[in-house]
């Protein structure tokens, strides 16, 4: 069985940051990750394995329970790649105006979906995570700055909680429609 050595320093609820020159997880790390994630209101944790928002590199790794909502949003200037660790999500990307113009299916790397994704060019996007908890490995460029982030102005913000309901709703609807459509067309 293995041990969590998992040496952070807390920051907020939902962020550490590792707090060794080498830094390492193991799979006991990610279980104790998930719990705290349990725990938190809004559902979700990341660890750093980048020292500070300032790093011109930028890893995390995120976990995400079933019901965390991630408001659509895009990254100006920025790229963003996203390995699954473990669980099912789709990450749908948006047309400017609110409509769907990707959904992508993706699980772990023995689900037998796609795995991995980069995103360089500032689209909307959000996920939806279909499985009970999402562990995934993210990098993008620092430093991290808030105003990187544009939120999508045609979605609910995280203070509305039945409006975010509502969307998410209507989004599976509309992800699931595409998907269909797509293994139609294959």
């Amino acid at each position: 069985m293995k041990v969590a050595m998992l040496h952070t320093r807390q920051v907020s609820p939902e962020v550490l940051y590792g707090d060794q020159a080498v830094f390492r997880l193991s799979s006991a790390d990610i279980s104790v990750l998930k719990d705290k994630a349990k725990q938190n209101p809004r559902r979700r944790i990341r660890v750093c394995a980048h020292r500070g928002i300032g790093d011109a590199v930028h890893e995390m790794f995120i976990v995400h329970a079933y019901d965390t909502y991630i408001p659509p949003h895009k990254h100006l200037g920025k790229s963003e790649s996203f390995h699954v660790i473990e669980g099912t999500v789709d990450v749908v990307v948006f047309e400017e105006d609110g409509s769907v113009r990707e959904v992508i299916n993706m699980g772990d790397y023995l689900s037998g979906h796609l795995f991995y994704y980069r995103i360089s060019d500032p689209f909307y996007h959000t996920l939806i995570i279909r499985s009970d908890v999402l562990v995934f490995h993210e990098t993008t460029s620092g430093p991290f700055n808030r105003a990187d982030t544009i939120f999508a102005p045609w979605a609910p913000e995280e203070s509305n909680p039945s409006g975010c309901k509502a969307f998410m709703r209507k989004l599976l609807q509309a992800a699931d429609k595409f998907l269909n459509k797509e293994k139609q067309r294959s």
